[in-house]
C-alpha cells in the first residue's frame, strides 16, 4: 500500500458528531463559496482567452483540470507537511478555489458533445486523456512538493519518503 498522508480532517474510527456546531461550519461554507467564485472566474477567464472551437479538442478545458489537479496535489503535499494549518485553509484553496477552478462536469459536457458529432474517437481519447493526465498530475506535483520541502533528500533503496 502506499505511503500517502491521510487527511487530517477526517477521522475513519470515529463517527461523525451528530450535529456540526452551526458557528463553526458558517465560516468553513464561507470560505468554500469565496474560493469557489475565484476558482470559477479564473475557469471562465482562460476559456475566454483560449476559446474551444465547436467540433474541436477541448485543450482549454484538459489544461484546466490538469493544472487545478496539479495544484491540488501541491496543496495536500504543502499543508501535510504544515505543523497546524488554519481550519479555514483546505477549504477555501482545496474545494473552494481549485474545486471551483476544475471543471469536469464540463469535460462531461465536451465528451457528449462531441460522441454527439460524430467523434467518438476523439471523445473516448479525451476521456482517457483527462483521466490518466489528471491523476499523473496531482501523483507528480504531490511527490516534487514532497522532495523540494524535504530538500530533495531521498530515503532507503532511492525512494523519496
Amino acid at each position: 500500500m502506499l505511503n500517502e498522508p491521510v487527511d487530517s480532517d477526517v477521522d475513519l474510527h470515529h463517527p461523525p458528531p451528530p450535529a456540526a456546531r452551526p458557528e463553526r461550519q458558517r465560516p468553513v461554507v464561507a470560505a468554500i463559496a469565496l474560493g469557489g467564485g475565484v476558482g470559477a472566474a479564473a475557469r471562465y477567464g482562460a476559456s475566454l482567452l483560449w476559446p474551444t472551437p465547436p467540433g474541436a479538442f477541448p485543450w482549454t478545458t484538459l489544461a484546466v483540470n490538469v493544472l487545478g489537479c496539479a495544484l491540488i496535489g501541491v496543496l495536500m503535499a504543502v499543508l501535510g507537511g504544515a505543523r497546524s494549518p488554519h481550519y479555514l485553509v483546505r477549504p477555501f484553496l482545496g474545494t473552494g478555489v481549485l474545486g471551483g477552478f476544475t471543471t469536469f462536469s464540463t469535460y462531461a459536457v465536451d465528451i457528449q458533445r462531441l460522441l454527439r458529432n460524430g467523434a467518438a474517437a476523439t471523445g473516448l481519447a479525451y476521456l482517457a486523456l483527462t483521466l490518466l493526465t489528471a491523476l499523473a498530475a496531482v501523483w507528480a506535483a504531490a511527490t516534487g512538493t514532497r522532495r523540494v520541502l524535504r530538500g530533495g533528500r531521498r530515503g532507503e533503496g532511492g525512494r523519496t519518503r
